[in-house]
């Protein structure tokens, strides 16, 4: 009886088997291991944007707290009294509501409110905008300020 050394028809067929396994369990871990990275990537940025959120109601809530203080210092029923009322009401306001509310809930909010008003959206972007560059600009004057002098050069907007 001789036996030969051809690799029987069911083996190479269950390596095979073994082989696509291997391969199904290795992507299924992939997916999950990715699935994973994601859902942590998409927490941490979640985490940021409340703690930013949270920040910006904290300054609202000051300003209004300090236009408030300012208002109670005019003359009683003054113009400027009532708006500077009127001001810090509705920073307080708004404060509240940005701490309350979810920031997909308030994208949808500022979509909504742009759709229906897309010119007050447009100003209040633009004076957003030209307040941060003033801002930017202050700060930025106020630390080549802070640089030495160095004979023969100039800094930028330094004409003297």
């Amino acid at each position: 009886m001789t036996t030969q050394n051809t690799p029987h028809p069911d083996a190479s067929k269950s390596a095979a088997t073994q082989a696509k396994e291997t391969a199904s369990d290795v992507s299924s871990q992939a997916k999950t291991a990715a699935r994973d990275v994601a859902q942590n990537a998409a927490s941490a940025a979640k985490d940021q944007a409340d703690t930013a959120k949270s920040s910006v109601a904290d300054e609202m809530s000051g300003v209004a707290s300090a236009l408030r203080t300012a208002a109670e210092e005019m003359r009683s029923g003054s113009p400027q009294e009532r708006t500077f009322g009127q001001i810090a009401e509705g920073l307080a306001d708004a404060s509240e509501a940005m701490r309350n509310k979810d920031l997909s809930e308030m994208v949808q909010d500022v979509s909504a409110f742009a759709r229906k008003n897309p010119l007050v959206f447009l100003g209040g972007a633009a004076l957003i905008g030209f307040a941060a560059t003033r801002f930017a600009k202050a700060s930025n004057t106020q630390d080549q300020q802070a640089l030495p002098r160095t004979p023969g050069i100039e800094r930028h907007g330094d004409f003297s």
